[in-house]
């Protein structure tokens, strides 16, 4: 058994986390995912969920939160942390995925107190160390590491496959452009799409309230993710609907993929996405070979992830796209960039559904 460690609080590592599930499953090996946010108690929970309404509205303190991220270790609930414990015994944890470096702690406390030493792999989804890792001490004796974007290297080490579908041609491609915040929906993404609509272009934005869609239509359509929907509360992919003119969030029928997100498909038919830098959001630009339009970052990790995709021609910050007219023939360039790009890295799921002993033998 494989165990993924994720947590709620960051789509753009909890999703990775599930296509690595989804892709072992494919290949026949028992995965897990845990969410760190599961093992706290009922109060701590309704802080996260207020501090991401927060961090909805204003993006100065989300960038502020970042950089003052601390180990939620001290408010895990014992008994919870126990059944962890037993689950993974009874389970036959063997190996250790872990995407937030919150969980490091923990798994050091099971290795010590059952014994157990289970192979532990640290999975980066961003190009530098996240502030869960930078906060969350030395790892255990013999941790592998693998990054799925590497500042350092100016490169893409090693990849999780998000559809085994071709990225859609460029001439196929609907005339749109997919607008979002990520998964707390944070940063200036909603300006930024109704200065694309005035510019002419054709907008699908993410909302996450009715009152943020533009009333009057035109150019853009509204989608958003079920507001009821936890990670810490449900095992599969984010439920995503489209929200019509007029109507109100409960109107929507929400709709999930079993093999991966929702929000990809819509992706892999634009013409870019415009997004804050996120680790997940580099994932879905990777597999889509959809260039990224980069706005302001949350962190300084996300900042590297912007220089990254610059370096390696597959995006362009908001700025100078804006600079040069909002022009198509970029992007186009890029998503020709990206075409075969993700053929490069090594796939995570392959390697560990392998005989590999490390994973960082090369």
């Amino acid at each position: 058994m494989i165990a993924i460690l994720t947590s709620g609080v960051a789509l753009g590592v909890h999703v990775p986390g599930l296509l690595l599930a989804s892709r072992l499953r494919e290949r026949g090996v028992p995965a897990a995912v845990e969410v760190l946010e599961r093992l706290l108690p009922a109060e701590r929970l309704a802080a996260v969920t207020a501090s991401r309404e927060v961090f909805h509205r204003d993006f100065r303190v989300a960038r502020a939160g970042q950089r003052i991220a601390s180990d939620p270790l001290s408010a895990i609930d014992a008994g919870a942390r126990e059944e962890l414990f037993r689950r993974w015994e009874a389970s036959g944890v063997r190996t250790v995925v872990v995407f937030s470096g919150f969980w490091l702690n923990l798994v050091r406390l099971f290795t010590e107190r059952t014994g157990l030493k289970p192979r532990v792999i640290l999975c980066h989804v961003d190009s530098v160390a996240s502030p869960s890792f930078r906060n969350a001490g030395l790892p255990l004796p013999g941790t592998e590491e693998v990054w799925l974007a590497s500042r350092s290297d100016t490169a893409l080490p090693w990849t999780i496959p998000v559809t085994a579908e071709p990225p859609l041609d460029w001439g196929r491609r609907e005339p749109r452009l997919l607008v979002h915040g990520g998964g707390w929906g944070m940063g200036t993404y909603r300006d930024r799409a109704a200065e694309l609509a005035s510019a002419g272009h054709d907008i699908d934005l993410v909302v996450h309230a009715a009152e943020e869609a533009d009333p009057r239509g035109g150019r853009a359509r509204h989608f958003a993710l079920s507001p009821t929907w936890h990670p810490w509360l449900d095992n599969g992919y984010p439920p995503l609907g489209r929200l019509l003119p007029g109507r109100s969030m409960s109107d929507i029928t929400y709709t999930r993929g079993s093999a991966h997100h929702s929000s990809f498909d819509l992706a892999r038919t634009a013409h870019a996405m415009v997004s804050k830098p996120g680790g997940g959001t580099l994932l879905d630009s990777l597999w889509s070979a959809t260039p990224l339009v980069l706005l302001e970052p949350s962190g300084e990790h996300e900042s590297h992830n912007a220089q990254l995709w610059c370096d390696l021609g597959f995006g362009v910050r908001y700025e100078d796209w804006r600079a040069d007219g909002f022009s198509l023939h970029p992007l186009e360039k890029m998503h020709h960039a990206l075409l075969g790009a993700a053929e490069g890295p090594r796939d995570l799921a392959a390697a560990l559904s392998g005989s590999e002993v490390s994973l960082c033998s090369e």
